[in-house]
């Protein structure tokens, strides 16, 4: 599937949460079919980042210290400090980090995300779609960002909540609204 028209997220998966009393941590897994150098890079370039990810940055997260990064949907720029960027395997930053493992010829990678519970299946589904824009994109297929209020609008997203509030033990009473 190729075009964006087209699109309709698979399933839920690969996704658990670990609670520390208020703090929930959202942890997702896919597995990619591009080398960590190539998954690495879209990571961290800000060319790339549009291409596929819920936010914009200023500049390149491959090297520690700061960056401004504009989240879809608001206009406020977070000064956001990159702590850890060990190529092409960890980065981390604010309250994101990611994990690239070799796997095969392509990448298995591990997002852990730091999010407000109410919204925890909610932030599931919006990187299980972010993922699937940026393996096409990496396939050289892209179907351009899906984010923000545009991925509410996409054909079974709310099955895809639904999916990961189930999966993950989450409260699913805000995604009705």
């Amino acid at each position: 599937m190729n075009d964006r028209e087209e699109y309709a997220p698979g399933p839920a998966s690969g996704a658990q949460v670990r609670k520390t009393g208020e703090k929930w941590t959202l942890i997702l897994v896919r597995e990619l079919r591009h080398s960590p150098e190539k998954v690495w890079q879209a990571l961290t370039d800000p060319a790339h980042l549009r291409e596929w990810a819920p936010f914009e940055a200023d500049a390149s997260l491959a090297t520690v210290g700061t960056v401004k990064i504009t989240w879809m949907g608001t206009t406020t720029p977070l000064e956001t400090k990159v702590t850890r960027a060990d190529a092409p395997k960890a980065l981390e930053y604010d309250d994101t980090r990611w994990e690239l493992e070799p796997l095969g010829s392509g990448t298995r990678l591990t997002l852990w995300h730091n999010i407000d519970r109410r919204f925890v299946s909610w932030g599931a589904a919006g990187w299980h779609i972010a993922f699937d824009v940026l393996d096409r994109l990496l396939s050289g297929s892209s179907i351009g960002r899906i984010a923000g209020s545009d991925v509410m609008k996409f054909n079974g997203w709310k099955r895809l909540t639904g999916e990961y509030a189930k999966q993950v033990g989450a409260e699913t009473s805000n995604e009705s609204a």
